[in-house]
């Protein structure tokens, strides 16, 4: 009489397409994760590129320093939505050298710094905080003189 529970050898075929399986879906899944997630900070990243130029050169044409941190902040925010980054959080910074109190007068140079985040995808609320995000900075330096019109030139 044969045993119940022989220690003879194990017929494994089919074993080794289980196995590639189970490695495929374990190596898989963080690697699409990674591309995924690269893919949606590079966009932000470009996003917040565009934004400091853009919110950059809308504080340039902006008659009054007021007015163009309005229109500064104004047009960051549309960068970002024509990026496809609606709704996302984003902090606009003004500085201005040599006068940093009157950005718009003589050989002023802007700086605009844009901070903002993206959220990774795929990532449930980690501890009730919200979902994690990665920030993104970004810096545009324009010359004052670059964007406006010069009034009074002879004409031709």
């Amino acid at each position: 009489m044969r045993p119940l529970f022989s220690r003879g050898p194990r017929d494994e075929r089919g074993s080794a397409i289980v196995e590639l399986v189970w490695l495929g879906v374990l190596l898989l899944v963080p690697m699409v994760w990674v591309v995924i997630t690269l893919f949606q900070v590079q966009g932000g990243a470009f996003a917040a590129t565009t934004a400091a130029r853009s919110a950059g050169r809308a504080f340039a044409l902006a008659p009054t320093d007021a007015q163009g941190e309005v229109a500064a902040r104004q047009a960051a925010r549309q960068a970002l939505d024509d990026q496809g980054l609606d709704g996302i959080p984003v902090t606009v910074h003004v500085s201005c050298t040599p006068f940093p109190d009157q950005c718009h007068s003589g050989t002023s140079v802007i700086t605009v710094r844009v901070e903002t985040a993206v959220t990774l995808p795929l990532l449930p609320d980690v501890l009730g905080s919200g979902r994690p995000r990665f920030a993104l900075d970004a810096t545009h330096t324009v010359p004052i003189g670059q964007y406006q019109e010069i009034t009074g030139a002879a004409q031709e």
